[in-house]
């Protein structure tokens, strides 16, 4: 399943949103591998003012000092979960997400040992949880929310999962995974059937926002 993988990534290519002023970010999508491959999430802090309880990928804003996205990736891995670079085998990586706060995000899908000495940064995060990619396969989604981005809809499924709900940036960055991937029949702009839960409409911003640091969600 994993070297298929690897093969169908290294054919795709990415789009990227380089014509936008914006800030940039990175995500690591770590696939724990496992007899059953499994896919790893972090769940950002309850005690945070914002965006508390939210499930992401380990991921934040691009440092001056990274020489690239992917280093942005792997540092902040290692400071939400202290993953060690060392241990990601990179795959490469999906195209560009705009976040609605205006953040360009580059996700990476790397590949890890099982049973890592990984660990949560308390001061950022609550808790590390793996699902199996074989839910995701199966298209276990409990709904799919309409996000409309500047008049065009977003179909993006919303997950529940160990008491978790997995949805919004994380889900879209999956769709890509499971499509180009695993070659699931997903688009993101198609309408999917099953129950639908609309969301009001948001412009993305299109200018730079007041710098600052955290755990994107």
């Amino acid at each position: 399943m994993l070297e298929k993988l690897n093969e169908r990534l290294q054919l795709l290519r990415p789009q990227r949103f380089t014509h936008l002023a914006l800030p940039e970010a990175a995500v690591l999508l770590p696939i724990v591998e496992r007899a059953e491959p499994t896919l790893l999430f972090t769940r950002r802090a309850r005690h945070m003012s914002t965006h508390s309880g939210q499930v992401a990928f380990p991921g934040g804003k691009r440092e001056p000092d990274d020489p690239d996205l992917y280093t942005t990736a792997l540092r902040e891995a290692e400071e939400e979960i202290a993953l060690a670079p060392q241990y990601v085998r990179c795959l490469g990586s999906l195209s560009d997400v705009l976040s609605l706060h205006g953040i360009c995000v580059t996700p990476w899908v790397g590949i890890i040992p099982p049973d890592l000495p990984l660990r949560p940064e308390p001061t950022e995060l609550d808790t590390i949880f793996e699902v199996p990619l074989h839910y995701f396969l199966e298209d276990n989604r409990t709904h799919t929310d309409v996000i409309t981005v500047d008049g065009r809809a977003h179909y993006v499924p919303s997950y529940h999962v160990q008491g978790h709900v997995i949805w919004g940036l994380s889900a879209m960055m999956l769709v890509e995974l499971l499509a180009e991937g695993f070659g699931m029949p997903l688009d993101i702009y198609q309408r999917p059937t099953g129950a639908l839960r609309h969301h009001p409409e948001r412009p993305i911003p299109r200018t730079r926002p007041p710098s600052s640091r955290g755990v994107l969600r």
